[in-house]
């Protein structure tokens, strides 16, 4: 079966602004659950859950992981179903029920929280507001294209060795953006993809 974290469950009665905001939703769910799901995170962060799903993937491809043959097509193939969805204009995600009910215990979370505030509050500071309309509306959309194409450099260039790290990366920096509604990271995120649609044009040649 698959589930989508769509508009029922735990949803939040408006999208948060900043990640402290996204981290209170989190507390509040921890003070109401005894368990907290994806599927639950994913309804409180409303549209801005595209950031981590695209994020942690491009992560995992970049990191020693990334080297076994096959994993970073298969990662690349994950970022596509969200970017996809992106590109649709879903406001929530839909993800496989498997992943959309994991969970961790209410206790847990509530840590993780805790945890999380003084990195949350940093990155507010450091990244929050500029060239936010790269963040929202169309360049939610152009941001979704451009995953999409990053993705399908993945296949050809995993052939040479961490050269689909560059793609990746872009795509990492991509998913941060849209977290922290940073359109100056989606610059910097689209001068990386420049770099990675050289290398792959280096390469066919």
């Amino acid at each position: 079966m698959a589930a989508a974290a769509t508009d029922g469950g735990a949803a939040a009665s408006s999208s948060p602004d900043t990640l402290g905001e996204i981290l209170d939703e989190f507390d509040g769910l921890a003070q109401t659950h005894g368990r907290v799901t994806v599927a639950d995170m994913v309804d409180a962060m409303g549209p801005r859950s595209y950031g981590p799903f695209l994020l942690v993937p491009a992560l995992v491809e970049i990191s020693p992981l990334g080297g076994v043959p096959g994993t970073a097509t298969a990662l690349a193939a994950v970022v596509v179903l969200f970017a996809v969805q992106m590109l649709s204009g879903r406001k929530r995600l839909w993800m496989p029920g498997w992943v959309a009910r994991r969970g961790v215990a209410a206790a847990r979370m509530k840590r993780m929280v805790a945890g999380a505030r003084p990195m949350a509050a940093r990155m507010d500071r450091w990244f929050h507001g500029r060239l936010r309309w790269l963040t929202s509306g169309l360049g939610i959309r152009l941001a979704a294209l451009a995953c999409i194409a990053l993705a399908c450099m993945v296949p050809p260039l995993e052939m040479i060795p961490f050269a689909a790290s560059a793609p990746m990366g872009a795509i990492a920096l991509i998913g941060l953006a849209l977290l922290v509604r940073d359109g100056a990271l989606m610059v910097v995120a689209s001068l990386l993809a420049c770099g990675a649609a050289g290398l792959l044009v280096t390469h066919l040649l």
